[in-house]
């Protein structure tokens, strides 16, 4: 029999690979999107993004299936709303963290993504302002002992000559085994739970939808993206991506981000499974 969309799950990273925060999504790739999921085609985001953040920058594009959040530590059903999975980090180990970075580097700003995906700004800066602006996200401004339970992941934002100094200082630290660091942009520093990432979601996804791991085609444009895309049995990198994360997918599109790079590799699947 030979394979269909249906047999494939693509699973593509928002932040400059489907969207920019200028732009927002390309015209080009919401039109071969929804051409996509029309004709059957399996098609989803893995992202750093809050839910809340995720439906706004989607506006009207409806996915039909579960979407990855807050970098893998969520996977909700955007239509319902339903949290399918999540994890957390450990609050006294995270806390820890930021009391210490806090002390040492004053000026960076400092986000808790809790209680399945709600944010609270306990240090804030202009990058926060930026990040709530971008990514169209409500918050709370609060202490960090305030903060509710639960917490998907922690950000720091600051500029990228700081956080360089804050991840070579965090090296030099210990703040236990059940959390760790991971640089997810140039302004943004995340704490994670331990084992938890875009690519043991995509497991995660591959047990609720039925699709195999192998089967998945994963697009990305990061360093942050490169677990995911090796995790995935195609993988797929922007042309605006770095060297080191072209080297290491199948294919790299002709277009960037910004001119439809997303819907040219969709369009050439569509055709490929088509001419089958």
């Amino acid at each position: 029999m030979r394979p269909t969309l249906r047999d494939s799950l693509v699973l593509c990273d928002m932040d400059n690979t489907l969207l920019t925060a200028a732009e927002g999504i390309p015209s080009c790739n919401r039109t071969v999107i929804r051409l996509y999921v029309g004709m059957g085609g399996r098609f989803t985001v893995a992202t750093g993004r809050p839910p809340e953040s995720i439906r706004a920058a989607l506006g009207g594009l409806r996915l039909p299936l579960p979407v990855i959040s807050c970098n893998g530590s969520l996977i909700v059903d955007l239509e319902s709303g339903d949290v399918l999975y999540s994890a957390s980090v450990d609050k006294m180990q995270a806390s820890l963290a930021v009391r210490d970075i806090h002390e040492n580097f004053p000026g960076v700003s400092v986000a808790v993504m809790a209680a399945g995906g709600e944010m609270y700004v306990v240090h804030a800066n202009a990058r926060t302002h930026a990040l709530q602006v971008d990514e169209h996200i409500g918050s709370v401004a609060c202490p960090l002992d305030s903060v509710p339970d639960d917490w998907n992941k922690v950000i720091f934002a600051a500029d990228p000559d700081t956080l360089d100094r804050v991840a070579r200082f965090t090296k030099t630290r210990y703040y236990g085994r059940e959390n760790y660091f991971v640089r997810t942009n140039s302004i943004y520093y995340e704490i994670m739970p331990t084992g938890v990432s875009k690519a043991s979601a995509l497991q995660q996804l591959c047990a609720l939808t039925g699709v195999p791991q192998q089967n998945v085609v994963a697009i990305g444009d990061y360093y942050n993206d490169l677990e995911l895309m090796r995790a995935a049995g195609y993988a797929v990198a922007v042309a605006n991506a770095p060297a080191e994360v072209k080297a290491e997918a199948d294919e790299v599109t002709l277009c960037s981000c910004s001119e439809g790079g997303v819907g040219e590799f969709l369009y050439r699947l569509t055709r490929s499974r088509q001419a089958l």
